[in-house]
């Protein structure tokens, strides 16, 4: 007991206080010595593992941040490695013919932005073992997804010091051309590159960077047919997590979102016209948030539906007027989830950081519309994911388990599962969950409890970009790899 109080005070301390050698006074004072030598040699030991083994910090979602020695972190040696494999002379060129196929999910999170794939059946269950691989490829940083359009899945994409709009073959996942330019995003908790998925219509291709670069490109070739800086046009500075609403196409126009005015005079909604670059209007001076503008009619006016710092309103698509606001207001400004629509003039709003979600109706008397909360409480909190809506209720992941609840009431009808800080989408019926940590899962869409139906680890690391269906193909990524999955029946 000597040596071990001389060598290890703490522990020589534990000993006595075991054998009743020390009175209470001294015992508390052990015990305390003992809880402060424990924290003081474990960040020791993560320093000297950090300094010497490579062990690194990983925020995944929740708090606290992991430890771990497989940080999800792009290879840019590997991309670039593999890309320039693809450029053989018998390969067909960036430059050839569309390839055949349907333009369905050309917008972020389908064709209404709702995380709906209605296109066509899928496979259900899945095979023993996971879907069928039809391919696997690095690719960048970033957390954008994918839209599809003529046999083409477009991204976006960090590259080394430069933002990368992409094209890939759906078939084969060969890279057809990148549009790359100057931009770096950094952030330590979010992470680094691009954030916002880009949009596709008739032929064109439209990205928002996480920096403000607004691009519009021919989706065909990749050539630059017009840019923008949106903070610049905007006199707007960054938010925190960097830009991530996906540009808005709004009949003759596109609709982006920038930053933080900051007291200044700028304005924060951008539209400019989709084929030229013009500037068609600007509307909102105030702090815009992470969520994506969409276009939708509630209580029969066709409207913008847009979530900023602190409010969400309808804006009209003509000027940007508003006709209506309910405010909402998210810790440090985190407003980061889709609204939900349930019914023709009602929506769900949600979010984390201890905010929960609200069911808000939208009224219209002659020409003047108004906003209201049918019920509001904790049982949902999307933190950075949205939920979908399937005949009368609304399934989510409630800070990372997945949860029911019934649409009209609020009531939470079961919560069971976790599954990480994903993404999931609704699709026959079924929801199909990306986990924060890569992998598949095929839930049944029911509101009586949690049954699950396939699982299996579709791409490793930490994986928080939203999943995409299209053409029978699943598809799927993070900032290290990419894959796609036949899910046809």
């Amino acid at each position: 007991m000597r040596v071990a109080t001389l060598l290890f005070p703490p522990l020589g301390l534990l000993l006595l206080w075991r054998k009743g050698g020390l009175s209470p006074g001294r015992k508390w004072l052990g015990t305390a010595g003992i809880l402060l030598f424990s924290v003081l040699y474990g960040a020791a030991v993560v320093g000297i593992l950090m300094w010497t083994a490579g062990l690194e910090v990983e925020w995944r979602g929740g708090f606290p941040p992991v430890l771990t020695f497989r940080k999800t972190k792009p290879d840019y040696s590997a991309v670039e490695a593999h890309r320039s494999s693809q450029t053989h002379p018998a390969l067909p060129s960036a430059t050839a013919p569309v390839l055949p196929g349907t333009n369905y999910w050309t917008d972020f999170r389908g064709p209404r932005r709702d995380g709906r794939y209605e296109e066509q059946p899928i496979l259900a269950p899945w095979p023993q073992g996971g879907l069928r691989l039809s391919w696997r490829e690095p690719i960048g940083g970033g957390y954008a997804s994918f839209v599809v359009a003529e046999g083409r899945a477009f991204t976006l994409e960090q590259r080394r010091e430069r933002e990368a709009v992409t094209a890939y073959d759906l078939a084969t996942g060969r890279e057809l051309w990148a549009h790359s330019y100057p931009a770096a995003f950094s952030e330590s908790m979010g992470g680094d590159g691009p954030r916002a998925t880009p949009t596709w219509h008739a032929g064109r291709l439209y990205s928002l960077g996480a920096e403000g670069d607004v691009c519009c490109l021919d989706a065909a070739t990749g050539r630059l047919l017009w840019r923008k800086n949106v903070l610049g046009e905007a006199r707007s500075k960054n938010l925190f997590f960097g830009l991530s609403a996906s540009p808005l196409i709004v009949d003759e126009n596109v609709l982006v979102l920038s930053g933080n005015p900051d007291g200044g005079p700028g304005q924060t909604v951008l539209v400019y016209n989709k084929v030229t670059g013009e500037r068609a209007w600007t509307a909102l001076n105030e702090r815009q948030a992470y969520a994506s503008p969409m276009l939708v009619t509630l209580a029969g006016e066709r409207q913008i539906l847009l979530v900023t710092a602190s409010r969400v309103a309808g804006l009209k698509p003509e000027g940007g007027a508003i006709l209506w606001d309910f405010p909402w207001r998210v810790s440090y400004d985190n407003a980061i989830a889709q609204p939900v629509l349930t019914a023709s003039n009602r929506f769900l709003i949600s979010a984390g950081y201890g905010t929960g979600c609200a069911l808000i109706e939208v009224s219209r008397q002659g020409t003047q519309f108004s906003a209201r909360q049918i019920w509001k409480n904790s049982n949902l909190k999307n933190k950075f994911n949205s939920s979908v809506f399937h005949e009368g209720f609304v399934y989510g992941l409630d800070e990372g388990i997945l949860a029911c609840l019934d649409a009209a009431t609020g009531e939470r009808r079961w919560k069971d599962g976790r599954y990480g800080y994903g993404q999931l989408l609704l699709a026959g019926g079924h929801l199909v969950v990306l986990g924060g940590e890569g992998e598949l899962i095929l839930i049944r869409a029911s509101p009586d409890k949690l049954i699950e139906l396939s699982r299996f680890q579709a791409i490793p690391g930490k994986t928080w970009n939203h999943p995409v269906i299209a053409n029978g193909r699943l598809l799927v990524r993070n900032a290290v790899e990419m894959a796609c999955f036949d899910v046809s029946p």
